[in-house]
């Protein structure tokens, strides 16, 4: 009986875990990952507050109205430059610095066997600086420490540039032979970012005609409207998207082989390059990426006010009375005067 409640629980076990597989392996408790990709249409529920909040929102008819469009392109780096750090000691400054150069040019001569040239190699200086000890004297009745120097530290810099990504495993393989570990970082740099800020401005501009034609079917005429402009760009490059989770599993499976209690395992932390995701974007230029990439965007808001009515003055209308007198004389003939009224 023992023995198959031992099966049951561990076929149960292998059940969770390949019905966990397609998620992955963060933790969805501790962690805020989107869930834009599990969310469904039709019968499925929907369980995320924030994203039914927003599908369920009241619309509030107005007569002003707003063009708020925005764009986004995944480019990729035309060059990328990998930074290590590396420190050398040794008992003298010329023998230091021979150490480490001979470390340096075992990297470049490696590396121009992958296409990688010398003049894409360049060093950086650190510090240059003397290690010292406490040397103690003993006297009769006292101690004395003194720092003495006992040699020298040299920490340089190594910045590799490359074009390729499938270079960075041969760099990294040619630093690992030369005894250096210490990546710094990698940096992605493009060259035509004019251009697809251009090509961005273009897109946005094709659907606000779009947007303005549209208001115009539904009755709106955009002459009788004051307009208002706020426009904004940005660049972001892969090193500001890492995100860190642990595995969700925090037991130890042999537990069940050995029938001992529940042993704590230790749970590694892993990280994962989360882009920007395109759920708040109206055009998204090259979506599709295998690899982490530069993310170049582009908003605009227009805003659309009524203009204010003109006022017709009402016209002045000037009312002229001829003022006039009639002098009959004694033989009955009529003479007409004018009424001086200026006096």
């Amino acid at each position: 009986m023992k023995k198959n409640n031992s099966i049951l629980l561990l076929l149960l076990f292998s059940i969770t875990t390949l019905l966990a597989q397609h998620k992955g392996n963060y933790n969805e408790i501790t962690q805020d990952i989107s869930r834009q990709n599990i969310l469904t249409s039709g019968n499925a529920q929907i369980y995320n507050p924030a994203v039914q909040k927003q599908i369920h929102q009241n619309l509030q008819p107005s007569n002003v109205l707003t063009i708020d469009v925005k764009a986004l392109q995944n480019v990729s780096a035309t060059t990328y430059t990998a930074i290590f750090n590396v420190s050398q000691i040794g008992l003298t400054a010329e023998k230091t610095n021979q150490l480490l150069k001979k470390r340096i040019d075992s990297i470049k001569q490696r590396l121009k066997t992958k296409g990688i040239a010398e003049n894409n190699i360049a060093i950086d200086v650190i510090s240059f600086v003397p290690i010292y000890e406490v040397e103690v004297t003993k006297k009769l009745f006292s101690k004395t420490y003194t720092e003495v120097p006992k040699g020298f530290e040299l920490q340089q810099n190594i910045h590799i540039q490359f074009t390729k990504t499938n270079q960075f495993e041969a760099i990294l393989e040619a630093c690992a032979k030369s005894e250096i570990y210490n990546l710094v970082k990698v940096d992605y740099y493009i060259e035509n970012i004019q251009e697809v800020y251009k090509n961005l401005q273009n897109q946005l501009l094709k659907l606000i005609e779009e947007k303005k034609a549209y208001y115009k079917v539904l009755g709106f005429d955009m002459a009788t409207y004051d307009v208002a402009i706020a426009d904004d760009k940005y660049c972001y490059f892969p090193k500001d998207f890492y995100q860190s989770y642990q595995a969700y599993n925090s037991i130890s499976i042999e537990a069940l082989d050995k029938s001992k209690g529940i042993t704590t395992a230790k749970k590694q932390t892993s990280y994962y390059y989360q882009p920007l995701t395109y759920e708040n974007y109206d055009v998204v230029i090259n979506p599709s990426i295998l690899e982490p990439v530069v993310q170049i965007g582009m908003n605009i808001k227009l805003h659309f006010t009524p203009k204010p009515k003109e006022k017709k003055e009402a016209p002045i209308v000037e009312t002229k009375i001829d003022h006039k007198y009639y002098v009959i004389s004694p033989n009955g003939t009529i003479d007409v005067k004018e009424l001086n009224t200026k006096n």
